[in-house]
Order: C-alpha cells, then sequence, then structure tokens
C-alpha cells in the first residue's frame, strides 16, 4: 500500500467513534523499512480551519485498516 492510499482515508478513534483527522506522512524505520507511526492533521469540524498542531499516532495502536477509514485506539 501506498502512502498516498493511507492519506484518503479518514483516521477514526474507536474509543468514541470520533474523526482524528487525516494522515499527512509517516514515520518510518530507516534500518527495518517499518512504519513506526503516521502523523495527522487533526480534523476540527466542518466549519473551523484546520491549525497547524499535527497529531502522531504510533503504528502499534491501529486496530484496522479497511478500504475508506483507518481505526486506531487512541487516548486523546
Amino acid at each position: 500500500m501506498n502512502l498516498s492510499e493511507f492519506q484518503s482515508k479518514d483516521v477514526i478513534n474507536i474509543k468514541n467513534g470520533k474523526k482524528i483527522g487525516n494522515i499527512i506522512d509517516c514515520k518510518i524505520n530507516p534500518d527495518t523499512g517499518e512504519i513506526i507511526s503516521f502523523l495527522l492533521v487533526p480534523f476540527k469540524g466542518a466549519f473551523s480551519f484546520k491549525g497547524s498542531n499535527k497529531v502522531d499516532i504510533d503504528y502499534k495502536n491501529i486496530e484496522r485498516i479497511g478500504e475508506d477509514v483507518i481505526l486506531v485506539n487512541y487516548k486523546e
């Protein structure tokens, strides 16, 4: 799967069902090539502007990657 495919999916918190944001980048272990975490721009609502704050989600917290969404176990 390419990074662009991850970027088109919404990231949803399974603890409360809310959209966390959208993936903009990922951190990769240079020695193994494995994904360490995803960097997200947080979702702030339909009528607000996205700020410069970013959310870092560890790859180990991803519960499921679906066709349209990525479900994560994230404590806000």
